[in-house]
């Protein structure tokens, strides 16, 4: 079965039979559910966002859900290919009640999925999803008559505008990095980030050495942006001579870093160096999840800062940062979250303000890269048996640590002095995540060796 659903959509693998993939069908219901959960909140036509990302079955999906938001009474603005950040902006630029994203992110070329916005262009909360979800179960819906159905507003692209808002904040120094005149890879395995960053990077005086960015669909490695995926573009840094390289994952809310010789600058590292620049500009907080590295800690409170810590997931990320006021934030995974435009992971973004610092300093980006603290990170897991109570298995874990620094808002997490651990139990199957990270790569993996032993002890196994 590759149909999950979730509070945050509806994705899958393409074809197959209905309510075990992601078919025709399956794309109407979650489509009419989201559409009767809007209408819950405003009475009246609904106007809708809809974007896509290119990969192969974006333009049928794409097709099926414009035809159910006009058969169900909404009217829908088409930006076409977008990234998912460049939809999230759209909503709010359109005066729209919602927006819905066509992308599966890092996941393979078969799959695709439907992401839900509110009418802030943020994904919507868990409650919120779980309405929706809710709503897809049902068969009660009256769909109106010809009179009142949907139009199609606007098939107009967002990109163009996407990039003006990012060169007009005041953070981004578009002079400075015009007289660097950097020399820019960019990888963006053939979606749409081919079309937006190196547009942007030419904006921004950038010559700019292009590296799968047709926007065909057709990915040419796995389109998660991590080091084992990115050997094309590092031998390309080196072999152009180019002062860094770009990387991006199929819906650009991800971004990734190779320093001048080759060397992975490291998805963490993405947003410690972001918030280092932000907040040397402006004083504040800044937030990640709680997997993410130990880094931006150091990094906020080096600045004068506190860094605080959320749950796994955007959408809990977006959250406290709003609680806390936190003047950047975002994900471990090179996701750039930066209020002053928007609340959602944001690789143009971070491009700018990471070229802005990068031009700013004079350094190259191994020099940068060298400025942080040095950790590792070491990601394990532990299959358990269905009987097993995990909520118990990680209670007793945390008894166990009661005398440490301990936060179990999202599974449980331990701060030791020199490392940390985070142990998640996995929602789909019998499993704990395990996510380490020291300062070399051997002290994280046997921090994860030692709670394997101690969850196999709890457990029996």
């Amino acid at each position: 079965m590759t149909l999950i659903k979730s509070i945050s959509g509806i994705r899958g693998t393409i074809g197959g039979r209905p309510g075990d993939n992601l078919t025709p069908l399956d794309i109407v219901k979650f489509t009419t559910a989201y559409v009767r959960f809007l209408g819950e909140r405003k009475q009246g036509r609904l106007r809708i966002v809809v974007g896509r990302d290119a990969r192969l079955s974006g333009e049928m999906v794409g097709d099926l859900i414009e035809g159910a938001l006009l058969g169900c009474g909404a009217d829908v603005v088409n930006v076409g290919l977008c990234t998912t950040p460049g939809v999230e902006l759209a909503v709010t630029a359109h005066e729209a009640d919602g927006g819905i994203i066509i992308t599966a992110s890092h996941n393979p070329r078969q799959w695709n999925a439907l992401k839900l916005l509110d009418a802030d262009g943020e994904f919507l909360s868990d409650a919120e999803g779980k309405r929706v979800l809710e709503l897809a179960e049902r068969s009660d819906f009256e769909f109106p008559e010809v009179d009142a159905l949907g139009h199609v507003l606007s098939r107009e692209s967002f990109n163009d505008e996407h990039i003006r808002r990012v060169l007009a904040l005041p953070l981004v120094d578009v002079d400075a990095v015009r007289r660097k005149r950097f020399k820019v890879v960019v990888d963006a395995v053939n979606s749409v980030g081919g079309i937006v960053i190196p547009k942007l990077l030419r904006e921004l005086g950038c010559e700019v050495v292009e590296l799968n960015c047709e926007p065909t669909g057709e990915f040419a490695h796995n389109p998660e942006p991590l080091p084992e995926n990115l050997t094309e573009i590092a031998a390309a840094v080196v072999r152009e001579k180019a002062d860094l390289g770009v990387v991006v994952d199929p819906d650009v809310d991800r971004l990734a870093f190779v320093s001048e010789d080759g060397s992975m600058f490291v998805e963490e590292y993405t947003l410690v160096a972001v918030a280092d620049y932000v907040l040397s500009h402006r004083k504040g907080d800044t937030v990640s999840n709680l997997s993410s590295s130990r880094a931006l800690r150091d990094v906020t409170e080096r600045r004068g800062g506190r860094y605080h810590a959320s749950a796994v997931g955007e959408v809990n990320v977006v959250a406290k940062m709003k609680e806390v006021g936190a003047v950047i934030g975002g994900e471990g995974n090179g996701g750039v979250i930066y209020p002053e435009l928007h609340y959602g992971r944001d690789a143009l973004v971070g491009v700018a303000l990471f070229l802005t610092y990068l031009a700013q300093t004079g350094l190259r980006m191994t020099a940068l890269r060298a400025t942080y603290p040095a950790y590792y990170a070491s990601k394990n897991k532990i299959a358990l048996t269905p009987a097993i109570d995990v909520d118990k298995v990680l209670r007793e874990i945390k008894d166990r640590y009661a005398g440490e620094q301990v936060n179990d808002i999202d599974g449980v997490k331990i701060d030791f002095a020199e490392n940390w651990v985070h142990l998640r139990k996995s929602n789909t199957e019998p499993i704990i995540r395990i996510y380490t990270e020291a300062r070399s790569m051997a002290e994280a993996d046997a921090l994860a060796q030692r709670f394997i032993g101690e969850l196999r002890e709890i457990c029996n196994l």
